[in-house]
């Protein structure tokens, strides 16, 4: 849950500055695409640590700033899907609640599992 609520907050923080830097100017560097949370979520792995690895050296070179530069793309990407996709499964944990309010048990069984089949990628 920890790890959910991580990526939730690094998503809102990460498309608020991408927003922000949108208006000032058009990005020449599109990134990886997430298609899939799946994806989304193996891209915010690898780059990360990409990331992690060129901060931990003792000083950052001009060619160091070009790559994290570059590798941002990908991670707002990445994040932005992953924004996408726990949207959605709120509105399936919404579904659900509804329905076990409303003794609906086909809606609560649809849309419990649609939650855990997309849940399963952040949560291990």
């Amino acid at each position: 849950m920890k790890t959910l609520l991580f990526v939730i907050l690094a998503t809102g923080l990460l498309a608020t500055t991408a927003q922000a830097e949108e208006q000032e100017s058009p990005a020449l560097i599109e990134g990886q695409s997430a298609e899939t949370l799946a994806e989304a979520v193996s891209h915010l792995s690898d780059y990360n640590s990409r990331l992690s690895a060129l901060l931990s050296q003792p000083e950052l070179r001009d060619e160091d700033l070009a790559i994290i530069h570059d590798l941002t793309y990908t991670l707002e990407n990445a994040l932005s899907r992953i924004d996408k996709e726990v949207d959605a499964m709120t509105a399936s944990v919404e579904e659900v609640q509804q329905g076990a309010q409303s003794d609906d048990r086909a809606r609560v069984r649809e849309h419990g599992q649609a939650y855990l089949e997309s849940i399963r990628f952040l949560v291990k």
